[in-house]
């Protein structure tokens, strides 16, 4: 017998003296031996987490430990997937996290494809590029977007996005500086100011981090901070059209937002990413303000016009003119920045880039954005026919419904347990969005439709 079979086979009653009381016999004599009782050891697995792991001597970075739960969209992944183990068969409809969801339009993909292709040979290979993003498409993107604004091609930075170079100017900014955001705001700037040390702890009272200002941006104030009640801050993180509120601000309102950082020697950060979807006579870029190059940085974004969400590509403005306290230039430490961090955009992006501000390309993005301007009518339209009162949408892919007297997250979970169909809660923005949801109008025009029949037929 091999020992495979001995592991294998059953205990015979010749081992059954280990077990219980019986006679052992042995073939050379009858020997009669009195079985001794075995007492049973147990063996218990211990759990993983109750067993001692190693651990090294470096310490946890202390702000990481000040931020509250998951980033939030990570985190509405996270109840999105329990709730489809909780209902396996359900047909969730996402108009929660802005994902475009659309095709990047073919005059744009074939461009990228050249390039790919160009990279396989010996006359088109290239490798690491300029930090700062490729000439020919700083130029494009100043022409496009600040043609008459006096923007240099050279104050553009090319990057792999505006969310990235977020985290880069606040590298920039360091810790010792003071901050103020929108409030609500999209979540970056502040997660990003408490990573870099520049915020106390979390009052979980009032739902807000020590040393942070929030602009308070409601109905009541037609999504504006009263700026005359608002301190001194280092820093002004602002975004127009607003994630989440798709509130855009005009141009006497921007106005003020300028003079009150050449008031308080502040810099604006200001937010362009939705800059495209402004149907009304808004300004698209804050340097339509004059002074502003003295006293703000611009962000956007090919991500929510082309459908770039994967393809990763943006930049940043940084005028030369825009300096610190001590008269040195901020362009020239983010350009330290940028080359210390960055190897710059990929180049295979960058000729998508370059596609998407030809005359052809631009005409295949204002039809991208269009789609989803009309998913945009279709929910206001919605929850308007509801009763509810419904804010946005007219310049930003975003609806902001207001459920007076309500919890954001109950909401949240209402409409996702009840009608399958994600949003995103308020308050995930800042405690002044409590009470309201954002709906994304990113989806597949059925999705949107079938959605909106979800929401009359839990809210009639």
């Amino acid at each position: 017998m091999s020992v495979m079979q001995q592991l294998s086979s059953p205990i015979s009653s010749s081992s059954s003296a280990f077990l219980s009381h019986s006679s052992f016999n042995s073939r050379s004599k009858n020997v009669s031996v009195p079985a001794r009782r075995i007492g049973i050891c147990k063996c218990v697995a211990v759990p993983q987490e109750a067993q001692t792991a190693y651990t090294t001597k470096v310490s946890r970075n202390a702000n990481m430990a000040k931020l509250q739960a998951g980033y939030l969209f990570p985190e509405i992944a996270r109840r999105k997937a329990a709730h489809l183990l909780k209902y396996p068969d359900a047909q969730v409809i996402s108009l929660g996290i802005g994902d475009t969801t659309e095709p990047i339009p073919e005059v744009i993909t074939s461009a990228m494809a050249k390039r790919a292709h160009e990279l396989s040979t010996l006359e088109g290979y290239s490798g690491y590029g300029a930090e700062q993003g490729e000439k020919a498409l700083r130029a494009a993107i100043c022409s496009t977007f600040y043609s008459g604004l006096t923007v240099d091609q050279d104050d553009i930075f090319v990057s792999d996005g505006a969310k990235c170079d977020i985290s880069r100017l606040q590298v920039l900014f360091g810790a010792n500086v003071t901050m103020a955001v929108q409030d609500p705001s999209y979540p970056a700037y502040v997660d990003s100011s408490v990573i870099m040390g520049q915020t106390g702890q979390f009052q979980k009272d009032a739902q807000k981090f020590q040393r942070i200002e929030y602009m308070k941006c409601t109905p009541e104030n037609g999504f504006f901070p009263d700026l005359s009640s608002v301190p001194r801050a280092d820093i002004i993180f602002f975004c127009s059209p607003n994630n989440p509120t798709g509130a855009a601000a005009t141009r006497e309102q921007l106005t003020q937002l300028v003079k009150f950082a050449k008031h308080n020697g502040s810099i604006i950060v200001y937010d362009s990413a939705y800059a495209m979807y402004t149907s009304e006579d808004n300004p698209r870029s804050i340097y339509e303000i004059p002074g502003a190059k003295e006293v703000a940085i611009e962000t956007s974004s090919f991500s929510k016009y082309a459908g770039f969400t994967g393809v990763r590509l943006g930049w940043t403005v940084v005028p030369k003119i825009l300096l610190f306290s001590d008269g040195f230039p901020v362009a020239k430490d983010f350009n330290r920045i940028v080359c210390t961090s960055f190897n710059g955009a990929s180049n295979i992006a960058q000729a998508g880039g370059l596609a998407c501000l030809s005359p052809e390309g631009l005409k295949a993005m204002r039809d991208v954005v269009g789609f989803y301007k009309e998913n945009t009518n279709i929910i206001m339209e919605t929850f308007d026919s509801l009763g509810f009162k419904v804010y946005g949408g007219k310049n930003a892919p975003y609806v902001w419904v207001h459920f007076p007297g309500r919890n954001s997250w109950d909401v949240f979970s209402e409409i996702l347990e009840k009608t399958h169909v994600v949003t995103t809660p308020g308050s995930g923005f800042g405690p002044a969005g409590d009470g309201f949801i954002r709906v994304s109008a990113f989806g597949h025009r059925k999705n949107v439709l079938e959605a909106c029949k979800r929401f009359k037929q839990l809210y009639k």
